[in-house]
Formats: C-alpha cells, structure tokens, sequence
C-alpha cells in the first residue's frame, strides 16, 4: 500500500501546527487551514500550502487530519463541510480530544456515507507533536488500521489500535486521567518532602528507582533540574496547558457519570485543577500545580 500523498489538515493550535509541519516534512503535500491568520502563516512558512477553507483543503485528499478544540466543533467541522465534501476515496481521521458520544455519532455519520473513518486522540503534548513522536489512541475498523498507521507515521512513534470507534477517545481521556493523578501525587510529595527537610533533587533521585517511579517523575519532574526537558525549567510554559488537563478530567468524569464508574480519585484532581484555573494559571503546564499545593502560589504568576 502507497503512503498516501495529499494530506489535509484542519485545526494547525499548539498540537496541530506542530503536526502538520510534520507531514510536510514526510514529503506530503499538506493543504492546511485554520482560522487563524498567524497560524496559517506558520503553517506556510514550514512547507505546507494554506488554505482559505475546509472545503478548499479537502476537495482532492487522500487523508483528512482534523485537530479542534471540543467535541460540538467536531461535529459541526464533520457534517456541514467535510462529510460529503471531501472524496469517498479519503480517509477522516479526528486527533481531537473529545467525548466517547461524539465520536462515535461522527464514525457512524462517516460509515454512513461511505467513508473510513477513525478517532485518533494523541499523547505526548506540545513537544511530541513538534517532534514528530506523538502516541495514537485509535478507534477504527480493524480493516483500515494498516492504512491509518501510514497516514499518522510522520507525527507518530506509536500508533495503538485501541478498539472500534470510540475506543480512541476511551483510551486517551482514562490515561489523561491516571497522569492528572499522579502529577498530583508527585506534587503533594514534593512539597512533604521539602517539609521533612528532604531535597526535592534528592527525592528525584530516589523515587524515579524505587516503586513509586511514573512518568510524571522520570519524565516530567516538576522541579528545576533533575528532567531538564520538562516545563518547570522555563516556567511551566508551553507542554500541556492547565485548561487543556481540566478539559480532559472534565470528560474522563462525565465518562464515569454515564457508565456508572466510581473514580474519586478523578474526581478529586478535576477539582483541584478548576481551583488552580480558576486562580489564573490555566495557561501554564499542568505540572505549575506544584506550586499551589507547595503554598507557593506567589512565586507563580498569574497568566
């Protein structure tokens, strides 16, 4: 099977820009759109082509990539400009992070009309979608995922079918779950630490080799030092903003409502998240929540 060639792609915010450079630097001819101007702009200058609309984007595509903010975005993108739009022939595959619901109402509207169609929610954030080393979550018929783990390649270093349509989206909104936890739980720690007078940098050293290792330690440290790649050594900007962590525990809880799933633990991290959005630093790395559990909230300021 042929790499596909003429990709479109629509949504180019902090994750899709990075990814869809990523495409154009696969040799891909990438027609991007965005209502952003200065996001078209970046877009233009890393390869790709911009253009005025969806529909312009979509008309001769092998592959159409969709990366926008929520789930009614989503739908609206989906059925008034590219489903019946776009060639029969292309695949649809959604990036976005949205509900289970949504996600499946839009695969069987693309079934429907005779398209292949995936949910394919990524991890790995700002960094990874500049790398070109995102995670894929998909959802999809089993039969097209050789065709969909082409397509993804240049953004990818991981591609996972996780079930059918749906599952994508199932799977990202529990990991994001698990990592909102344990961010937490690494951020409560750090602060005991420093109380027992124990050097977080120390405690770094210990934990990422001893049973309470995550990734948020080894990984995503959020003290300066000891993981040099990760957002507390410029700031807490860029990586994966605060409002983007909050949105995703909002849909892992509106998840458990609807199955009848006890999650108190989730429960408990949405609402410490609202609280450090609330107090102004939604645009920060999630991880920025150290500082509010640290009595440090000062030291941080507001976005």
């Amino acid at each position: 099977m042929a790499a596909p060639k003429k990709i479109a792609f629509i949504g180019l915010g902090n994750m899709g820009g990075g990814m869809a450079l990523n495409q154009s630097k696969a040799g891909r001819d990438v027609a991007a759109f965005d209502l952003s101007e200065a996001a078209l702009k970046r877009a233009g200058e890393g390869g790709c082509r911009p253009v005025g609309s969806v529909v312009e984007a979509i008309k001769d595509a092998e592959v159409v990539i969709t990366m926008l903010p929520a789930g009614p975005h989503v739908l609206k993108v989906y059925s008034e400009q590219i489903i019946g739009a776009a060639p029969t022939s292309a695949l649809l595959l959604d990036c976005s992070t949205i509900d289970v619901e949504t996600a499946r109402k839009v695969a069987a509207m693309a079934k429907d009309a005779g398209y292949a169609f995936a949910d394919a929610p990524v991890s790995g954030g700002t960094a990874a979608a500049d790398a070109g080393t995102l995670a894929f979550m998909v959802g999809c018929d089993e039969a097209d995922f050789l065709r969909i783990e082409q397509a993804l390649e240049p953004m990818s270093r991981a591609t996972i079918r996780a079930g059918d349509h749906g599952a994508g989206q199932a799977a990202k909104i529990c990991n994001n779950m698990l990592l909102g936890i344990s961010m937490i739980g690494v951020a409560e720690t750090i602060g005991l630490a420093e109380r027992l007078g124990l050097d977080p940098e120390r405690f770094f050293e210990i934990a990422s080799k001893s049973s309470g290792q995550c990734w948020s330690i080894t990984s995503y440290y959020p003290w300066p030092g000891p993981v040099p790649t990760a957002p507390v050594n410029r700031g807490f900007t860029g990586g994966f903003a605060t409002a983007m962590m909050l949105k995703d525990l909002k849909l892992a809880q509106d998840a458990a409502a609807k199955a009848g799933a006890t999650t108190p633990m989730g429960a408990n991290a949405e609402a410490l998240y609202a609280l450090f959005d609330r107090l102004g630093h939604g645009g920060r790395d999630f991880s920025a929540i150290v500082q509010m559990l640290r009595g440090k909230l000062d030291d941080l300021p507001a976005d």
